[in-house]
């Protein structure tokens, strides 16, 4: 099963996160994800656990816990359904891109 675990502390490792969910069962990967520029955590990452009861039961008991301060959101990640995603043309009529009209040669 996949876990979507968020309001994570910025200063948390996938080690430690890997440690509070083997207490519960075999934990397969962690992954914290991360800002691709600054290399920073996002706040959120993900915990793969093979054993659905196991990871169910981690579920219950993360969910609300408290975490280096902050109180933690644990819950079965579900994919985004195909018409969900993000798309930077979304629910746009003037898609022609370019910049904008105007006096631009400062005449």
């Amino acid at each position: 099963m996949n876990i979507f675990v968020g309001s994570l502390p910025f200063s948390i490792e996938e080690a430690d996160l890997r440690e509070s969910f083997e207490a519960y069962g075999t934990v397969d990967s962690v992954k914290i994800i991360t800002d691709k520029f600054t290399g920073r955590s996002k706040g959120f990452g993900f915990v793969e656990m093979s054993n659905d009861d196991e990871a169910q039961k981690a579920i219950d008991e993360l969910n609300g816990a408290t975490v280096q301060g902050r109180a933690i959101v644990v819950n079965k990640s579900e994919p985004k359904p195909e018409g969900e995603r993000r798309s930077y043309n979304n629910n746009r009529s003037d898609s022609r891109g370019g910049y904008g009209g105007g006096n631009r040669g400062g005449y």
